[in-house]
């Protein structure tokens, strides 16, 4: 279906009706897992921050010290680092559960998208729609389905260098670091770029249906241009190239992890159906990969319960585990999208079905309280 042929949003809001199926918690216990912590969401935002923080230092370093191997390295371990600063930091916060403090949240929110190209506004208005109606893509195309699960040579060393040239295709993204340019210029007056690709359709959409928010994401294009380009402007006029590689590059270089584990969110599985356990994807990480991508691989168990923050979702996933597909591994996760993949060339209409455990509830039911819809406060004004 093209984008032309799906209705306003506002149409979308007013006569469709999805009724979810959510594990079943006890209310307490729920209540208990939604509490937000000042201390939990510093060492989360605060330490994810402070490695990107040790990381450019060593990068710096290095560099000062003509150190070209340990250079690179760094260079490696920043760009891997700094890379989940895009959309994976800004994703929690925007929800608004990280911290306690509502101030904090607001802070990190907008510094960890300063840093990272990341338009907040844009993302909140599409974030809500893709909670409120999951892959149902009248009303979310912020993941449209089919998603490649591409492992192309030349995609790849995109990946373990430098993101210059990938661009916006079925997810929420503004692409490699050219196509971000592009579309952030773009985006400081008032302009969508070409919609062929279906995000910037989306976009197109969002933007007719929340004219204030896309009023906020123009000025918010121009003060990220203003932002990096000063950066640019000092780090050459003072001869420190190193500057703006470690700031304002940086979150395109080295993407392979943010890649491996951000894909297998939804991609290959199915779309028009009320159970997240369906359209979702949960997975165990090693601690690492777990703190960079903000416990995200406890992806199904967040879209059931996404006012739960972060830091909490591996004990929701424990109380729930008998209601839950057992989580993928990485490397089956990535498999099973590839194989998906392969006979989606077949057969165009093919999903992959989750299989459920037979202790599994299947029927959605009405009657779901507000701590349970709950998305805690990523809506826009226009959205509540």
């Amino acid at each position: 279906m093209g984008a032309s042929e799906y209705p306003p949003l506002a149409e979308v809001r007013s006569h469709l009706r999805v009724t979810w199926y959510r594990s079943p918690i006890e209310p307490a216990t729920l209540r208990r897992l939604m509490q937000r912590s000042d201390l939990q969401g510093w060492l989360q935002a605060g330490g994810h921050l402070a490695l990107g923080v040790a990381t450019g230092a060593l990068v710096w370093w290095c560099w000062a010290g003509g150190l070209w191997l340990g250079f690179a390295l760094a260079l490696f371990a920043h760009g891997t680092v700094a890379s989940f600063f895009t959309g994976v930091a800004p994703h929690e916060l925007a929800h608004g559960t990280v911290f306690r403090t509502k101030r904090l949240n607001q802070v990190f929110l907008y510094l960890y998208s300063l840093l990272s190209w990341w338009d907040p506004f844009d993302y909140g208005t599409s974030h809500t729609y893709h909670h409120r109606y999951t892959l149902y893509p009248e009303g979310d195309r912020e993941n449209l389905l089919p998603l490649h699960p591409s492992v192309g040579r030349t995609f790849l060393l995109q990946m373990f260098t430098i993101n210059l040239l990938t661009k916006p295709g079925r997810n929420f993204t503004k692409g490699g670091l050219l196509s971000t340019l592009a579309i952030t210029a773009l985006g400081a007056f008032g302009m969508i770029g070409s919609t062929r690709a279906p995000i910037r359709q989306w976009i197109q959409a969002l933007h007719l249906d929340q004219p204030a928010e896309a009023w906020k994401s123009m000025w918010w294009s121009r003060a990220q241009l203003l932002f990096h380009g000063t950066v640019v402007v000092v780090g050459l006029a003072s001869g420190l190239w190193v500057l703006p590689l470690v700031i304002s590059v940086a979150p395109f270089v080295a993407n392979w992890l943010t890649y491996f584990v951000g894909l297998p969110q939804h991609c290959g599985l199915r779309d028009n159906v009320p159970d997240f356990r369906k359209s979702t994807r949960s997975m165990k990480l090693d601690p690492v990969s777990t703190f960079l991508y903000w416990r995200m691989n406890w992806h199904a168990e967040h879209h059931m319960y996404a006012g739960v923050p972060c830091y909490h979702l591996r004990k929701l996933a424990r109380a729930i585990a008998a209601d839950m597909p057992e989580p993928r591994t990485l490397i089956g996760a990535w498999r099973e999208m590839l194989a998906t993949w392969k006979r989606q060339q077949e057969d165009p209409g093919y999903q992959y079905d989750t299989p459920l455990p037979p202790t599994a509830g299947r029927t959605p039911h009405d009657g779901q309280d507000n701590l349970q819809r709950s998305i805690g406060e990523l809506a826009p004004t226009g959205l509540r």
